[in-house]
């Protein structure tokens, strides 16, 4: 025997008769022993030394006590507990069989009807406890004994015993958490105080997903990576591994997994009704839900524009035929594999869709911004070689090839195979992108951002037909019938403001549309369909002769992604709608986030529109830029992490603010009528605004330099300068002083704590980069730091490391050395940063003084849903939005 045992069997020599080990676990080492009074073989459980000296024994035997009067036949009952020669051990009866762990992994997976009677038995069990208050806390395949067939729940109120025993909280200490990765609900993941039943909930809805699938919903390397998974994925679809799997099983399952605890079934009992096919499930990732919608009638709108043969033809070759009976409406989720991640926190639309809907082609964020191309019937996506950095993909009128800008050239490659033909090269991404005219020619962004151009799909020399002089820049054209004209996107401010306008392709005019939209479309029956900035889509009626909006709006869609100021959304002329589903943009929280990538919101009961963010030098405050245009932007200012939330300004103009170093004092960027403002203002408001910079260029972000001397801003993107960075005297007096100023666009500056070295952002190579200049002297030298797409840089308060994200969306650190000479030492990713929202265009985020945490903003959809969006296809999409437009008559 090993040491412990001969102890264990010592101490406990008067009551059992220790005979074998049968198993070790985490917390304890199981014994099989013979009970001297009553004459039966028991299961001795010993908690491990060093867990029993941080939980404390006698709390824990104390705690554990509660759950002894659990009677159930699916509950293994506690016979005893102590605490011998400072062991503390717990007796419960010894059951002849296996664990369902060893069943699985004898089996891998087991028969649906096995399957299910276990989850059923266990629910029954858990659904018992519930009722007596007690919550398990650890479900899992070796928590769960199999006697003759039938379910035993074991170890009931253990990890309750232990939450709540002297230690609990010093549990991580030991490298030991209250709970199983694999089957951890979110809530408990997240280090929640309260956990609910409706985490055994879903404990037990992973058990019954590796029951049928051979492993648990969510896998990784490190319990790290697992629990990332279970806050950030969706499970992939148990019918789709194995089709045999029953719907309502399936629809169960979802629900049983859902993150919020709020979506789960209310109960235990209730998740074996739904197993037990006598609940009603309802879940659109498991099943496709249809809406009757009539008789499949043909899109009967009428078109606004004056009668002729030509606009007729026109709209013959735009080919919005529709089939004479379109199947019901149906809503699914849409799963490209495990290998895609079209996660898109910024930049373009990353996907499209086939003018007959049979063919979804996606940008992935991760590898490298590769595009994959799913069809209708294939389980998984395949990716389309030589589409590497790719932005903004747009399906051919006649569906055969994809156009999209990489490397800033307009490209196109066709969909059933073969080389990447370059169209034009010049050609804006991310912010910019491309429209497929019929008559065989695209409309794309230029580089700079101020024109649009069109070039034959063959290839050639463009032509420019819009030049833009409002100093904003345009994107992301999109085709109207016919070659009619394009509408397209134009933003000012960095995007504060935006709007949809036209372009009248026959006279060459353009006209605002419509304000404080993202995107808009021309739908088969003549209506504009366009997307607001909160993710709501609407229709109203549209004169195509004229250009205009005739006709009242009228909502059809909500909880579109709004990303950017771009709605991640694509549909087809046969009536196949796809869409990232997204949540307000005034649905937003602050958390801080690890190195290691996890996230804890600064205070649960703090929401809103946020959009930058600042921490005062004393780590203690966070001044934030919060609202829309439609609210008014204005600075507040928060104690963290769970003081007040202070409005400081009241203008309606006011956002990105930035410290001075006492930490006395804000400035922050207004917006004045197209000159740039930088107000400064006490930051617990006890004094008036000071207008400390006013140029004749609008200004889009602003630096303070340690010994308060300087303000270095950073002027529009747009065609007035492209974007520059200057150096303005604190107090006003003085010239502006060049720091980065070339035809490239140069954005978000950051100073070393030293004040010695400007780090920023420039496109000069064809892609943002980070770079650092000496400051003041900028002109004196420069440094690449980043190496393939680099964008908000941000110093440790040491000056040792530079944050930046890769064009991955990950976070990474660049150690630096700065005596003798600037010097880049490493560049190492810290993690994944897609879950966070970032601008593309001005800092989102802040460094915690001590370098160990950060300040990011992250969607509360990603806070209780996926770090991978959920991309959902709607089929005959057309008869829901007539459904729509007649009940809201």
């Amino acid at each position: 025997m090993t040491a412990i045992p001969d102890r264990l069997a010592s101490a406990l020599a008067d009551r059992y008769v220790i005979e074998r080990e049968l198993g070790a676990g985490g917390m304890a080492t199981v014994y099989l022993a013979q009970d001297v009074r009553h004459d039966r073989k028991v299961a001795v459980k010993v908690l491990r030394p060093e867990l029993s000296a941080i939980l404390g024994g006698e709390r824990f035997l104390a705690e554990i006590k509660t759950t002894a009067n659990l009677q159930h036949p699916h509950i293994l009952s506690l016979f005893d507990s102590g605490e011998a020669d400072g062991l503390v051990y717990y007796v419960m009866p010894y059951v002849e069989g296996e664990s369902l762990r060893d069943r699985l992994t004898r089996e891998k997976q087991l028969p649906i009807e096995d399957a299910v009677r276990i989850a059923t038995e266990v629910a029954d069990a858990l659904a018992y406890a519930h009722e007596h208050g007690v919550v398990h806390r650890d479900i899992k395949p070796e928590n769960i004994l199999l006697h003759g067939g039938h379910a035993m729940v074991a170890d009931f109120g253990i990890a309750l015993a232990a939450s709540r025993s002297d230690g609990g909280t010093r549990m991580t200490e030991t490298g030991m958490s209250l709970g199983t990765p694999h089957y951890m609900a979110p809530e408990q993941a997240m280090g929640e105080r309260e956990i609910t039943p409706k985490a055994d909930v879903y404990a037990l809805g992973c058990v019954l997903y590796e029951m049928l699938a051979g492993e648990p919903p969510f896998t990784g390397p490190t319990a790290q990576a697992i629990i990332a998974r279970v806050m950030t994925e969706e499970p992939r679809s148990l019918t789709l591994q194995r089709k045999t799997v029953p719907s309502h099983v399936e629809a169960a399952v979802r629900t049983a997994l859902e993150k919020l605890p709020a979506d789960r079934y209310a109960g235990a009992a209730q998740f074996a009704e739904a197993l037990e096919g006598r609940a009603v499930v309802s879940d659109t990732r498991a099943a496709t839900v249809a809406a009757p919608t009539g008789r499949g009638r043909r899109w009967r709108g009428r078109f606004l524009w004056p009668a002729g043969v030509a606009l007729a033809v026109a709209l013959a070759v735009w080919g919005w035929t529709l089939a004479r009976r379109a199947p019901p409406v149906s809503w699914q989720y849409v799963s490209f594999g495990d290998s895609v991640a079209v996660n898109q926190i910024g930049g373009g639309p990353a996907l499209t869709i086939a003018p007959d809907g049979n063919t979804i082609v996606v940008r992935d964020n991760v590898q490298n911004g590769r595009l994959w191309l799913k069809r209708r019937g294939e389980l998984a996506a395949t990716p389309i070689p030589g589409t590497e950095r790719a932005n903004n993909p747009v399906f051919s009128p006649d569906g055969e090839w994809v156009a999209f800008v990489a490397d800033g050239h307009l490209k196109k490659v066709r969909i059933s195979g073969g080389a990447t033909m370059t169209l034009a090269d010049s050609a804006a991404g991310g912010y910019g992108g491309a429209a497929w005219l019929d008559e065989r020619s695209l409309v794309y962004v230029s580089p700079n951002l101020n024109e649009l151009r069109r070039v034959s799909a063959a290839g050639g020399a463009p032509v420019t037909v819009l030049r833009d002089s409002s100093g904003g820049g345009v994107g992301f054209p999109v085709a109207l019938p016919g070659g009619r004209g394009v509408l397209f996107q134009n933003c000012s401010s960095g995007c504060v403001t935006m709007g949809v306008h036209v372009l009248d392709l026959k006279s060459g005019a353009q006209k605002l549309l419509i304000a404080d939209v993202a995107q808009a479309w021309l739908l088969p029956d003549g209506r504009l369909f366009y997307v607001r900035r909160d993710g709501v889509g609407l229709v109203a009626k549209f004169d195509l002769g004229r250009l205009e909006i005739v006709g009242a709006a009228a909502p059809v869609l909500e909880g579109v992604a709004v990303i950017g100021g771009v709605a991640q959304l694509a549909w087809s002329r046969d009536g196949t709608l796809l869409y990232q589903v997204g949540q307000s943009q005034s649905d937003v929280e602050v958390v801080r986030v690890t190195r290691a990538g996890l996230a804890t919101p600064i205070d649960t009961a703090w929401r809103g529109a946020f959009n930058s963010i600042a921490l005062a030098p004393d780590g203690r405050r966070i001044a934030v830029g919060a609202g829309s245009t439609n609210g008014g932007l204005n600075i507040w200012v928060k104690q963290l992490d769970h003081g007040p939330f202070t409005r400081l300004t009241f203008g309606g103009g006011d956002r990105r603010p930035a410290w001075s170093a006492d930490g006395r004092m804000l400035a922050f960027i207004r917006d004045s009528s197209g000159t740039g403002v930088v107000v400064v203002k006490p930051a617990d408001g006890s004094g008036a605004d000071r207008t400390a910079v006013h140029l004749d260029r609008q200004l889009q972000e602003v630096a303070w330099s340690r010994n308060g001397q300087w303000l270095i801003v950073r002027t529009d993107n747009g065609a007035a300068g492209s974007g520059d960075i200057l150096a303005v005297r604190a107090g006003g007096d003085g010239a502006p002083v060049p720091l980065a100023a070339s035809p490239f666009t140069e954005i978000e500056p950051a100073l070393s704590p030293d004040g010695r070295w400007l780090a920023y952002v420039s496109n000069e190579s064809g892609t943002n980069e980070v770079f650092v200049r000496p400051f003041p002297d900028a002109a004196t030298a420069r440094f690449q730091v980043s190496n393939g797409g680099g964008v908000e840089p941000l110093w440790s308060s040491d000056g040792r490391e530079l944050f930046f994200l890769e064009g991955r969306q990950r976070l990474m650190a660049a150690q630096i050395r700065t005596a003798g000479g600037f010097a880049v030492l490493e560049v190492r990713p810290l993690f994944d940063a897609n879950a966070f929202v970032h601008a593309g265009f001005h800092q989102s985020y802040d460094v915690a003084r001590d370098g160990r945490s950060f300040l990011m903003l992250r969607p509360r959809q990603l806070a209780a849903g996926s770090q991978t969006p959920q991309i959902v296809r709607v089929d005959s999409w057309f008869a829901d939005v007539r459904a729509k437009l007649k009940g809201a008559q």
